[in-house]
């Protein structure tokens, strides 16, 4: 005898619970084959409306915004007097900015990098540039000098000296770099970016 194979039925997804009736007052149809063709070209006709009423909207708006007003004479001669910079920046081997750097030295290395390196001395102190880009801008004072640390070694320092780039600019400001031991990488590569 013949053995036949019965095939298993499939099992069957229950029927779908629709939570509002399916129809024109309904809010979930059955699937999008039910919904008319009529329904279809009703709703996107809607959103094309819309769509066109925004971006007539945006245009209308962007029409009434007309080229930016220059500051009048009373906003000029009270409020928007422009940069004063006296360009009186102190000198490089002023004891100002070299103690400056030798404080912020020793508190980064010794607060960040966990190390009790110091700057002992300061050795060729020389100008680099003053003031060497457009005549608007900040002034600075860019300099150079060879560092003797503490471990013996001889490094070259780049260093600015900016006007009002202290605290809330309120007092000078020295930006610097120590070739080899810019740890961070914030003037890299080997200091390059302190220099003009």
């Amino acid at each position: 005898m013949a053995e036949t194979t019965r095939r298993r039925p499939k099992p069957q997804a229950p029927a779908a619970i629709l939570l509002t009736p399916p129809g024109p007052r309904g809010t979930v149809g059955p699937a999008w084959r039910g919904v008319a063709l009529g329904e279809w070209q009703a709703m996107t006709g809607r959103v094309s409306t819309y769509v066109q009423a925004g971006f007539l909207a945006a245009v209308m708006l962007a029409g009434t915004a007309g080229p930016g007003d220059t500051a009048g004479w009373f906003e000029k001669n009270f409020y928007m007097s422009g940069p004063r910079y006296s360009a009186d920046v102190p000198l490089c081997g002023d004891s100002w900015p070299l103690g400056k750097i030798r404080s912020n030295f020793r508190t980064k290395e010794g607060r960040f990098w966990n190390s009790d390196l110091e700057i002992v001395d300061f050795l060729n102190v020389r100008e680099v540039a003053f003031r060497p880009w457009v005549p608007g801008a900040i002034p600075r004072r860019f300099c150079q000098a060879d560092a003797i640390i503490s471990d013996g070694a001889r490094r070259p320092v780049y260093y600015s000296i900016v006007e009002d780039g202290g605290f809330i600019s309120a007092s000078f400001g020295v930006e610097w770099c120590v070739v080899g031991l810019d740890r961070n990488w914030a003037y890299n590569p080997a200091c390059k970016m302190a220099k003009p």
